[in-house]
């Protein structure tokens, strides 16, 4: 019985999780009335750094950094490029768009897997990735003339920034094993210094610190930071591996539909028929299957939002 009531609260969890991330990246698209992306990209994880260094106190968990050299990088490309170059994207482009193309994240870590852990790529990656390029090529659109260009590439180098933060957060985990909680908040606080550089160096609007403002940071900090990172740890701890994959997967395809009802931005043909190839790829690539898997992957990266 209390199994039973553990899985389903894990469901429950995954389920919150799922839906906080996709409707960040509505808050992310929101803010940008009132702060520009660095700045608020900067704020957003400098305060999450700060929220999950007081939880490592509270626990009693280790706070000692771990290794520099992985922590600093993951840092730098999972939160402080793939971050800020995706709130950066959202300047210009559609929530929808700028979300499937930075989901693309996944086809990259399977080339820089290859190419930096020696990982080859198996046969399921090969037809991933196939059905990705098909996707990709249908959301950018290249027949009606890129659309937005600066927001299509903005996009895509953050989702490679955000792969190369997962391959070198995963050989971290499998040279060092540091605590995965105190290694997000490292990684996390590199990557907040990082951005505050940027916002520093690259001029942009004064944040108007407004009611909408504040709270939409306050969601950004609080729930698709902190919340949803905890969730995120039971989940992975309860679930099956397939099943925490799989529904991940729902989350661009729930942010294109948010930014639909929300932002009043329609999909168009070809972006739908892109998210099926991208979802079909995505599928493919984590290799699940839903009634044979158990093991429970490493956790360490903050890059779903």
């Amino acid at each position: 019985m209390q199994d039973g009531k553990a899985s389903a609260g894990a469901v429950t969890a995954l389920g919150a999780t799922v839906v906080i991330w996709a409707f960040s990246w509505i808050v992310m698209k929101l803010v940008l009335k009132y702060a520009g992306p660095f700045d608020f990209s900067a704020l957003r994880y400098s305060i999450g750094a700060a929220l999950l260094f007081a939880v490592l106190v509270v626990m009693r968990r280790p706070l000692a950094p771990p290794p520099l050299g992985g922590t600093i990088v993951t840092g730098l490309a999972q939160t402080a490029a793939f971050q800020g170059l995706g709130q950066f994207a959202l300047t210009s482009g559609g929530t929808g768009h700028v979300v499937l193309l930075a989901y693309a994240m996944p086809f990259w870590a399977v080339l820089l897997a290859w190419w930096l852990l020696g990982e080859r790529p198996a046969r399921r990656h090969w037809i991933g990735l196939g059905l990705a390029a098909i996707g990709l090529t249908c959301v950018i659109a290249p027949w009606n003339g890129l659309g937005n260009p600066v927001s299509t590439i903005f996009a895509l180098v953050g989702g490679m920034c955000w792969a190369l933060g997962t391959v070198t957060s995963k050989r971290t985990f499998q040279r060092y094993n540091p605590d995965p909680l105190t290694f997000t908040a490292w990684q996390m606080a590199f990557g907040a210094a990082g951005l505050a550089i940027v916002a520093f160096v690259v001029p942009q609007r004064a944040i108007d610190w407004s009611p909408a403002f504040i709270a939409g940071l306050a969601y950004s900090v609080i729930l698709a930071t902190s919340l949803a990172w905890t969730l995120w740890l039971l989940v992975v701890r309860k679930l099956p591996t397939a099943v925490a994959s799989v529904s991940s997967l729902a989350v661009p395809v729930i942010s294109v539909l948010m930014a639909w009802v929300v932002l009043h931005e329609a999909p168009t043909g070809s972006e739908w028929l892109g998210m099926v190839f991208i979802v079909a790829g995505l599928v493919a690539v984590s290799g699940v299957r839903l009634a044979r898997s158990t093991q429970t992957p490493p956790a360490g990266g903050t890059g779903a939002t």
